[in-house]
């Protein structure tokens, strides 16, 4: 379509004298005009070349526009065509009856030339805008959805340089950490106190990378070694956390209580790792009273919430969002160890299971970290 002037309108109308009258009056200001004398012919008509718009009358013998205009809308390749009903009928409930079916206006006989080749030239340049609209949008989607895949392309390279990286590390801190132990064992005290204590620094700076690159490995394989999932019993899994956390409960004298845990669709590895991070949280930002955690769960709509309470020191409310991004901690590592991690692979954990985390937290009183996840019987 070329805007207004050279577009193609067919014309529909049982009436000769009106088809005519139409036609060259179209034809006249430069549209490539198509007569169509029945209803039938004009479905034919449109389905052998799609129209810019169509003139439709709606009282027809056989097929009235009414019904021609119901297949047309009915049609996904031509319901966007704009139709302009013509009438002799000036009766409110043909015109709502038009408009229902989807015509974009409705022109009454007998009509003056002016008015229909105003409307026809307005209804062409909304279809011409339209059309504009749809295309810069489909180029827009199209370019949004290849940035997407860079930027997909490059997340995983990422996680994988990540992960390659923090593996081939391991094995010489390794090393370098033996080392430091046997000399810290050797020569404690044997050398000066400046030597004694450049050796527990070192010793220290190379648990803690360690632990960094541990954490690393945890971030990493959150995408890339992902299992998939599975009906996967929350309470089972739970098990298995304070089993890994056995140490952590006792050294802490921590209790742990939960409610009826439901079974989810969920990578069953991961919601161990879930749990036991934010558990071991609990029991890490204890208070002066020994840790104690609730665990529940209650179904919300079509996904289940979980809850994780603790007793702890909690969390100011201008940190409780910033806790979930990497390497970011509220407290000094002298106070609290850790590397500010386990919450943000917590969150990843979450979030590509198709969910959501956030804390609610009292300074003083305790937190709880509340996730959603989706029920056994839901795809991810």
């Amino acid at each position: 379509m070329s805007g207004e002037r050279g577009a193609d309108i067919l014309v529909v109308d049982d009436n000769p004298d009106n088809l005519h009258l139409l036609t060259d009056m179209l034809a006249g200001q430069g549209y490539v005009v198509r007569p169509a004398a029945s209803g039938q012919l004009a479905l034919r008509a449109v389905v052998a070349r799609s129209p810019d718009l169509i003139l439709l009358d709606v009282k027809m013998p056989e097929m009235d526009g009414i019904q021609v205009c119901e297949r047309l809308k009915a049609d996904e390749g031509l319901r966007d065509i704009p139709v302009i009903f013509v009438s002799a009928l000036d009766d409110t409930s043909d015109k709502l009856r038009s408009f229902a079916v989807g015509g974009v206006d409705y022109v009454v006989k007998p009509f003056a030339a002016e008015e229909v080749l105003a409307r026809v030239d307005t209804h062409l340049a909304l279809r011409d805008l339209q059309l504009r609209l749809e295309q810069r949008v489909a180029e827009r989607t199209a370019e949004l959805e290849e940035v997407s895949k860079r930027l997909k392309r490059s997340n995983e390279e990422l996680q994988a340089f990540a992960y390659g990286v923090s593996h081939d590390l391991q094995e010489p801190l390794r090393m370098v950490s033996n080392y430091l132990h046997l000399l810290k064992q050797r020569y404690q005290g044997r050398l000066d106190k400046d030597a004694d204590e450049f050796i527990g620094f070192a010793v220290d700076g190379a648990q803690r990378m360690s632990a960094l690159i541990d954490g690393l490995l945890q971030f990493s394989r959150v995408e890339t070694q992902g299992q998939p999932f599975v009906e996967t019993d929350m309470e089972t899994v739970l098990g298995e956390s304070l089993i890994n956390l056995r140490l952590m409960l006792e050294e802490h004298g921590g209790e742990v209580e939960h409610g009826p845990l439901p079974t989810v669709n969920a990578d069953a590895s991961q919601m161990v790792r879930l749990l036991q991070n934010l558990i071991g949280n609990a029991l890490k930002f204890h208070g002066k009273q020994p840790p104690r955690v609730r665990i529940e769960a209650a179904r919300q709509g079509d996904e289940w919430e979980f809850s994780v309470a603790d007793n702890g020191i909690g969390i100011p409310p201008d940190q409780a969002k910033r806790i979930f991004s990497i390497f970011q901690r509220i407290h000094t590592r002298k106070a609290y160890p850790g590397m500010g991690i386990g919450l943000e692979v917590s969150r990843r954990i979450v979030e590509r299971h198709g969910g959501r985390i956030w804390v609610n937290s009292e300074p003083g009183v305790g937190s709880t970290f509340h996730f959603t996840l989706l029920p056994a019987d839901a795809s991810a």
